[in-house]
């Protein structure tokens, strides 16, 4: 049975970053906008955090029961060390879905705009169908689109809508650098894992692709986020701030560039994440004081 450590350890704490910071930006956006709503943004938070562990779970009971984990070399799975039952884990992963839709729900009654409802549900569908199901997308070099438009676009807009209720462009721009350093996180990960994932029928884009043209899109992401941020500072001065965590990703870009594989790419992973929290805060911060 596992321990409480290895749950926690399966919930794949280091990747939260990603539902964090979209909420800190668009949270910074409403504010900006004069219609911060600290209840609702917690209530996004926990939207997004729930969903985010749901994923993680969700994963591991569809690639452990493919025996997709059978050889890893990044962080422990449940399923695949055999520490807890693929029903455990499969359990744990719908709860988790199952709390953020009570609190997704919570939202849509407090704004009343029912149209939130299929969205949230599709964020829900998403996480699932990721490497669930008979056709698992993540398994079709899918998985980059769709942390872009569910850890990017989806959670900023939505955060900021939720508390403006309106729709802001400014939401909008600011989602794309999100999703990019979203999407970074992704592609490293998929190029840490690049060679046991295609024998294993796992076709990531990084197997698509193969392990170079991988390496340059880590690095085109990276770069990408930062340049879209600088262009939203001739109308959002403040912004500029998010160019402090520039180098920041000098580091793990260098890395990837020299050719790290296996191991060495999971400092990477945690530089990226590292990177991705520090340009969040400091770009919400920009938004809300613009």
């Amino acid at each position: 049975m596992a321990t409480p450590g290895q749950w926690l350890a399966g919930a794949r704490p280091r990747t939260l970053a990603n539902a964090l910071v979209p909420v800190l930006v668009g949270t910074g956006t409403a504010f900006g906008l004069g219609g911060a709503d600290w209840w609702r943004a917690l209530l996004a938070l926990a939207v997004a955090l729930l969903l985010q562990i749901g994923v993680n779970y969700a994963n591991d009971y569809s690639d452990g029961v493919r025996g997709t984990d059978d050889e890893r070399v990044g962080p422990m799975r449940l399923v695949g060390s055999r520490a807890a039952t693929p029903g455990q884990v499969l359990f744990a992963a719908l709860a988790c879905m199952a709390a953020a839709a009570v609190a997704g729900l919570v939202l849509v009654l407090l704004t009343q705009a029912w149209w939130v409802l299929p969205v949230g549900a599709t964020a829900i569908a998403a996480a699932w169908f990721y490497t669930g199901g008979e056709r698992p997308y993540g398994y079709r070099a899918l998985g980059e689109l769709s942390v872009f438009v569910f850890f990017g676009i989806v959670p900023v807009v939505g955060t900021a809508f939720v508390q403006t209720e309106s729709l802001s462009w400014t939401a909008l721009a600011a989602s794309v650098p999100v999703g990019l350093l979203s999407c970074s996180m992704l592609v490293v990960n998929n190029l840490r894992d690049v060679v046991t994932d295609g024998p294993a029928g796992k076709r990531t884009l990084a197997v698509v692709l193969g392990a170079e043209r991988t390496r340059r899109l880590y690095a085109g992401a990276l770069i990408g986020g930062f340049v879209v941020a600088a262009a939203l500072v001739p109308v959002r001065p403040w912004a500029a701030l998010a160019l402090l965590s520039a180098p920041l990703a000098i580091g793990p870009i260098r890395t990837v560039l020299s050719g790290a594989t296996g191991p060495a790419l999971i400092g990477v992973l945690q530089a990226t994440g590292k990177l991705q929290l520090a340009f969040g805060v400091l770009f919400a911060v920009g938004l809300a004081l613009t």
